[in-house]
């Protein structure tokens, strides 16, 4: 178990908690959430003890071991992906690097002697003999395959890197294990599981994520951040939202009713307060009046964006046309021989393990990248924009958000562009941040508004929930062109596509292992038939 007692965080004058008080217990997932900002992977920091709060401590159950999902990607550049692993438990990495040392010398002596036999006894009952075995499970697990698992962290990219640092996190059976948005660059294969190794966790487990389809699946409790306190709620975000929005229903219910009572009081007080013979029941009806108290109700700070894709013309029936494309990066054929027609009202998802083949292929599109063969065509009437996976170069200068978003804006007006910035709550001072300075999730809501300026077909990747809800809401109501998705979670895909059925996802399994694009078709059950289509990267 892990407890917070009377946590309090001031940065300047401003308090992010103030004498927050929660407890964590074993068996039990808890999905820590809040508006951007609220504090979330600060308290995470709290927590695991990489910072010290103003007031207050955190306690853990004496002899249990804490484990945390490293953010630095750089930090174990210089280890192999196993040893990186391994040192997900501290002591045992520090046992196995002692008994090499000592079992290297030259000049072995019988103080070396015992001393190795006490650091054996501890390995084994660490059950150390096996922890190279339990790291490469995981690492298969999350995808790392094992020819990489003897390779240096310095060598891999990314996307491998944050696999390997989960699994890190994951090792050794912690007892306590914090996760800040684990599902960040992983694929749906390393998230789903991901999902059942957290199922199956018996200990604790203090997840912040933007994923809301992950919190669902994994969590037994949602801890609500909001106002500098955190709020516990049994069951996951689904049942959160709900209970919390019934509190509130229930709140102003209780309000309302007090309201009409005190509204009655006060008339039989003014009416008969001068009454002698009603004096006593209108002085008792003051002191009833006195000790009726309407509950406060503060409205959450979470705040949700407004995302509306409008073109300015209805696009034709020919949207895109892709024949024979192909392309090789480094000597590897990523593409083969790709072929499909995008139609109006398709919405489409590309799919699977293949990271460089769906960027590729997006590459393309945009105008980006050349295809080595092939060739793709754009209808007459379309309209394109693009949401990359790397916005590092987008984002590196010096400029304001207003100044920057005016070039995708037909009307060159600050005004008129500060207009769409304030639906993505950019909102008074907030307009004239600089470019650099921006958050991830505010860099996110910066490219969004630059594609409803611009009105073009978005290609679109995972948001921050509060964005993301909104996100699929319009694309889902919206009849007037083409999405292409990426690295989309599985349960998103009913909710963007209007279908209600998950079963179609069985069909987007890899049937080709060439890297070609295999076509798997669903039609929605309801009314406003699609014919959606997943091409699976493999």
């Amino acid at each position: 178990m892990i407890s917070a007692n009377n946590i309090t965080l001031r940065i300047g004058k401003k308090a992010l908690f103030e004498d927050v008080n929660i407890k964590f217990t074993e068996g039990n997932c808890y999905g820590l959430i809040g508006a951007n900002g609220a504090g979330k992977s600060t308290f995470l920091k709290i927590l695991s003890g990489q910072l010290e709060p103003t007031n207050g401590d955190i306690a853990i159950t004496p002899g249990q071991r804490l484990s945390f999902l490293q953010q630095d990607h750089f930090k174990y550049d210089e280890f192999t992906v196993l040893d990186t692993v391994i040192m997900g438990n501290k002591r045992l990495y520090d046992i196995m690097k002692e008994k090499e040392a000592i079992y290297m010398k030259e000049d072995f002596s019988d103080d070396d002697g015992i001393r190795a036999s006490e650091l054996e006894a501890e390995f084994a009952d660490m059950d150390g003999w096996n922890a190279e075995s339990d790291a490469a499970t995981l690492l298969n697990g999350l995808g790392v395959p094992t020819e990489d698992h003897y390779t240096l962290m310095a060598d891999l990219p990314g996307s491998v890197k944050v696999k390997v640092l989960l699994a890190q996190a994951l090792f050794g059976n912690p007892d306590i294990l914090l996760l800040d948005e684990p599902t960040n660059h992983l694929d749906l294969n390393a998230i789903s599981w991901l999902e059942e190794f957290l199922i199956n966790f018996e200990n604790t487990v203090i997840v912040v994520s933007h994923d809301r389809y992950f919190l669902n699946k994994v969590c037994t409790n949602i801890a609500d951040m909001d106002y500098g306190k955190i709020q516990l709620y049994a069951g996951n975000y689904d049942f959160w939202y709900e209970s919390s929005q019934l509190i509130v229903r229930q709140m102003k219910e209780a309000n309302k009713k007090k309201e009409e009572k005190i509204k009655e009081l006060q008339e039989f007080i003014q009416r008969f307060s001068a009454n002698a013979s009603k004096s006593k029941q209108a002085t008792s009806r003051k002191r009833a009046l006195e000790k009726i108290q309407l509950d406060e109700i503060r409205p959450s700070s979470r705040k949700y964006p407004y995302i509306d894709f409008r073109p300015e013309r209805e696009i034709g029936n020919d949207v895109l046309f892709v024949e024979g494309i192909s392309k090789t990066i480094d000597g590897v054929k990523v593409l083969d021989n790709i072929s499909f027609t995008v139609n109006h009202d398709d919405k489409i998802a590309f799919v699977g393990g293949n990271e460089l083949a769906k960027t590729t292929m997006f590459k393309i599109l945009a105008g980006e990248l050349e295809p080595d063969e092939g060739s793709y065509k754009w209808g007459v009437t379309t309209s394109q924009s693009y949401f990359p996976k790397d916005n590092t170069a987008i984002f590196d200068t010096d400029e304001l958000i207003v100044d920057w978003l005016t070039q995708y804006s037909e009307i060159k007006d600050a005004t008129y562009v500060r207009g769409f910035l304030g639906r993505m709550l950019f909102a008074g001072e907030d307009g004239v941040k600089k470019m650099r300075v921006l958050s991830g999730g505010e860099k996110v809501r910066v490219l969004l508004s630059a594609q409803a300026c611009a009105a073009g077909r978005a290609i679109l990747k995972q948001c921050r929930i509060e964005v993301c809800g909104c996100l699929v809401c319009n694309i889902s109501h919206n009849t007037g062109g083409s999405f292409f998705c990426k690295s989309v979670h599985q349960e998103v895909i009913p909710d963007l596509f209007c279908v209600r059925s998950t079963d179609f996802i069985v069909g987007c399994k890899t049937t080709d292992r060439q890297n070609r694009v295999t076509v798997h078709r669903a039609v929605a059950g309801d009314t406003g038939v699609f014919v959606q289509r997943f091409y699976n990267f493999s």
